[in-house]
């Protein structure tokens, strides 16, 4: 039977690596959820922005390459996202500067909102206003998901079936986030913390997992691979509980290798 496909829309970016090395990788969070999607063996879709400049063409190709489609990847008047990250000892990256650029102009059209719709789930990163991509997604009985680390404002989560949170970019406690996010409107809140595991709140009931063992070089992207490990086991019939084990799983495996998923490094000084 074939696999449900998941729509991935909104940012994508260049991450910038400084230090001794400095070197640049393909990444933002619907661009890396979309691509672990497409490594777990599961169709995915992207529709966002790029600038019409080498970077936008360079993540045009990083997505093709692993099997995303890009029909929905437009070009707008302006440069393709940055952002600047130093990766401390521990490889824990630090975001010292983001460039959102032409992101941040990104709205999907009616067009892209149908393509959208017939996935079946589609998951959502930054967008300046995701409201009524929710909304409309929603009343086409699409399973939806969001980052919500990257949201900005977060405001409110309506009609959002899974919110993704994130303990070390809020910097407050995770039942806090999760609490929130249900009483904003979010169906159920999965919070991740790190080498702390990750928890999961439906208003309900709690559901903890801990983290799996990792070989850390760098954690970018972690994040992003736990959401599409957890989308991939729900859509495939898992409870709460398999999903969090089987997302800890695929999350460390992205801890073990710069960048959010595996791709040639480009030295950019």
């Amino acid at each position: 039977m074939a696999l449900v496909p998941v729509a991935a829309i909104g940012d994508n970016t260049i991450d910038m690596y400084t230090g001794a090395d400095s070197h640049s990788f393909v990444g933002g969070n619907a661009v890396n959820v979309a691509v672990q999607l497409t490594r777990l063996g599961r169709p995915a879709r992207y529709f966002g922005a790029v600038g019409a400049d080498p970077a936008g063409q360079r993540i045009r190709q990083a997505l093709a390459a692993r099997g995303v489609d890009t029909v929905g990847l437009v070009v707008l008047p302006g440069h393709t996202s940055t952002s600047t990250i130093r990766v401390d000892a521990d490889g824990v990256r630090h975001f010292e500067h983001e460039d959102f650029a032409v992101c941040d102009d990104y709205v999907p059209t009616a067009v892209a909102l149908e393509e959208a719709a017939a996935c079946g789930a589609a998951h959502l990163g930054l967008l300046p206003d995701a409201e009524p991509v929710r909304r409309y997604l929603a009343a086409r009985g699409v399973l939806v998901s969001q980052d919500c680390g990257v949201s900005r404002p977060p405001g409110r989560l309506t009609h959002l079936d899974i919110a993704f949170c994130s303990q070390e970019a809020a910097g407050r406690p995770p039942r806090d986030l999760a609490a929130e996010a249900i009483a904003a409107g979010a169906r159920l809140a999965v919070v991740t913390r790190g080498a702390e595991g990750s928890l999961a709140f439906d208003g309900r009931h709690w559901w903890q997992a801990a983290a799996a063992p990792a070989d850390v070089v760098d954690t970018t992207g972690a994040g992003d691979s736990y959401a599409a490990a957890f989308l991939h086991a729900r859509l495939g019939g898992a409870d709460v509980d398999q999903a969090m084990t089987a997302a800890a799983l695929h999350a460390a495996l992205a801890c073990a290798h710069p960048g959010g998923f595996p791709q040639e490094a480009l030295r950019t000084a």
